[in-house]
Parts: C-alpha cells; sequence; structure tokens
C-alpha cells in the first residue's frame, strides 16, 4: 500500500508542476513559474522519499529529502518576495 501512496503523490506533483508551467507558458506571470519550479522539486523530493523507504531500505536518502524540501521551499518563498506582479 505505501508503494502506491508514494507513487501517486510523486504523480500529482508532477501534475501540479507540468500544470503550473503550462500555465505559466500562456500567461507568463512569472509567480506560476515559481510555484512549478517548486512543485518541479518537490517531485524530485517525493522520488527520493520513494527509494529511501521502497526500492534501497539500507541507503539514507534523508540528507537528499532534506536538501530537495529546502530547495523547493525557497524556490517558492523567493517567488513569492521578490516578484512584483
Amino acid at each position: 500500500m505505501a508503494e502506491t501512496i508514494y507513487t501517486l503523490c510523486i504523480l500529482t506533483s508532477l501534475a501540479c508542476a507540468w500544470l503550473l508551467f503550462a500555465s505559466y507558458r500562456r500567461t507568463r506571470y512569472r509567480l506560476l513559474f515559481w510555484s512549478g519550479s517548486c512543485f518541479a522539486v518537490m517531485t524530485l523530493n517525493n522520488l527520493f522519499l520513494l527509494l529511501d523507504k521502497i526500492v534501497f531500505p539500507n541507503i539514507d536518502f534523508l540528507p537528499a529529502r532534506l536538501i530537495s524540501a529546502l530547495v523547493a521551499i525557497s524556490l517558492l518563498l523567493y517567488g513569492l518576495i521578490y516578484e512584483k506582479e
């Protein structure tokens, strides 16, 4: 059951990133770009979670998961603070 949930989380993050980038291409509203970038890195974070818990349980992916989460939140925070539209 955990594999299904982790896979659905990956697919949901990927779908959100794809939809946000598609909307950014249409409107050129930069906050959509930063949000899409955040969700793209969250997809990577969810992939690291799947690899950590299911595929390679003996290898510790916690540092990669924490760094990718920090990068994702930093991208969104940067977009929220520095975009003026």
